[in-house]
């Protein structure tokens, strides 16, 4: 117990340096090519802090874990919606541009609903049991090249002009002096790296104490691993807030739950099809209602802003699930 609570800490720490690493090699390397802090977290940070969600669900998929990898993909895009988003807004209220609203968003919510109805198929078809066969996951993946060949479009139509007239890289700029380029690769790398080694770390930590304690094997894979697995992002987006870049923030949490559904979870299907074992409609759903809540503070209530109440109601909705998750493995 004693180790792998060492384990566990050494892992955050992990975290915490790589996501602060990252965040500023990230943002040099944007403002040196032009590219806005939105696409970068939408694309590079994004990429990067979804990595061990797509280690952890290939290798459950060729292991026959099926309900792990799609119990982790639920639970980290559940914990991305409600947790970052909401410990962002509460670190510093969140103002969500009309795009992300209005082009962003909408593909994580398409991104949850394809899954509740992946999920129910039996109910469409007479199957016998839910699956998500190779063929969805190529069409998981196809969903995934759209997203990237309209993030890049979107990156080409910013003009350099626009992204150095955003007022977060302006501050910045102000109060720093651009890296090295060598360094900022550095830093990218090296945060990436210390990002999936201490997200490893973490879970095997957090799973040997949740196993030492007696939790089940569906609980640790909705909460202990998929907040592990998470943190990354929680890390990343907090840091970004803090330097005042909260396209950043925002764009790592649209990015990383479109990953996780669209390339995860299609990387893993088109590997191995994988049955639906222990997630259920309340657990999709929920994550439906999440994403729908997360679109719904931006767009009403305070003028494109999620404000620090408001994360605190996704907080909340959180813990909430997480309560009913332990209250229905105890029963």
């Amino acid at each position: 117990m004693l180790m792998s609570i060492i384990i566990l800490v050494a892992g955050l720490g992990l975290i915490l340096g790589g996501a602060n690493f990252l965040t500023d090699g990230a943002a040099d390397i944007a403002r040196r090519i032009g590219v806005s802090d939105l696409v970068v977290g939408l694309t590079v940070v994004a990429f990067g802090t979804s990595a061990p969600e797509l280690a952890i669900s290939i290798i459950s998929a060729l292991d026959g874990s099926a309900g792990l990898a799609v119990g982790n993909v639920v639970g980290s895009n559940l914990f991305n919606t409600l947790m970052i988003v909401g410990v962002t807004a509460l670190v510093t209220p969140i103002v969500v541009r009309r795009t992300i609203l209005t082009n962003d968003i909408p593909l994580v919510v398409l991104s949850s609903l394809i899954l509740l109805i992946m999920a129910n198929a039996p109910l469409l078809d007479s199957a016998s049991y839910p699956v998500i066969s190779r063929v969805d996951g190529l069409l998981l993946l196809c969903f995934f090249m759209i997203f990237l060949r309209y993030t890049f479009a979107q990156a080409r139509s910013a003009s350099p002009e626009a992204v150095a007239a955003e007022p977060s890289a302006a501050a910045v700029a102000e109060k720093q002096k651009s890296l090295p380029v060598w360094r900022s690769v550095v830093y990218v790398v090296g945060g990436l790296a210390a990002l999936v080694l201490g997200g490893d770390w973490f879970v095997d930590g957090a799973s040997s104490v949740a196993s030492s304690l007696g939790v089940s094997d569906a609980v640790i894979g909705l909460t202990i691993v998929a907040a592990g697995t998470s943190l990354p992002e929680l890390a990343a987006s907090v840091a970004a807030a803090l330097k005042g870049r909260t396209d950043m923030a925002i764009g790592n949490v649209i990015g990383s739950n479109i990953f996780n559904v669209f390339l995860v979870l299609g990387s893993a299907a088109t590997i191995a099809p994988m049955r639906l074992s222990g997630i259920g409609n309340f657990d999709l759903l929920s994550l439906a209602g999440a994403t729908l809540l997360f679109w719904i503070f931006g767009w009403f209530f305070s003028r494109r802003t999620i404000t620090r109440a408001e994360g605190g109601i996704l907080v909340a909705c959180y813990i909430a699930y997480s309560a009913v998750l332990v209250v229905n493995a105890a029963g």
